[in-house]
């Protein structure tokens, strides 16, 4: 009498979601003030002005651009408004902070632009396991957009969940 082998993770009606498939596409570039401080102090706002004006933007083009300063100086506001004048026109998005604070903004975008109808009381496992480091801020990001909506979020891997959230 021949067996046959059941999937029972298969059949288990289970939605894996890997949070790397969100990962924003775009490059994340860094535009550093400190490279245009003056001793490594001070923005002299005319030699910055014609300096933003050498800058080749082209480089920027389709990128999210993090504007930021590496160097412990105070910033006046309107050479970040500088910055994004210049950047806007070839930029896909803008941030101020470091390129790390950036890749995470853009990630949680794209997890607030996730259609939820599609996992309207479904049973999620959010994938626990990959190459790709994913922030803490990204998993409670998606436990919030889901929570409403789904039966229940495990997280790990569907043969082995830990579970995260159950609908009474």
């Amino acid at each position: 009498m021949e067996t046959s082998i059941v999937n029972k993770v298969a059949e288990s009606g289970l939605i894996t979601l890997d949070l790397a498939d969100f990962s924003p596409n775009e490059s994340i570039l860094c535009f550093d003030l400190k490279e245009y401080l003056f001793m490594g102090l001070i923005l002299k706002e005319k030699e910055f002005r014609a300096a933003l004006q050498a800058v080749d933007w082209k480089h920027y083009t389709g990128a999210i651009v993090a504007i930021h300063c590496t160097a412990d100086a105070i910033i006046p506001m309107w050479a970040y408004m500088l910055v994004s004048a210049y950047a806007t026109p070839v930029a896909k998005e803008l941030f101020v902070g470091p390129p790390e604070r950036a890749l995470e903004w853009a990630w949680l975008q794209n997890i607030k632009a996730i259609s939820t109808h599609v996992y309207a009381d479904k049973r999620v496992v959010i994938k626990g396991c990959g190459d790709t480091p994913i922030p803490e801020a990204i998993y409670v990001a998606i436990t919030h957009q889901l929570q409403p909506v789904v039966k229940s979020i495990m997280y790990g891997e569907p043969c082995s969940t830990v579970p995260v959230f159950k609908k009474k």
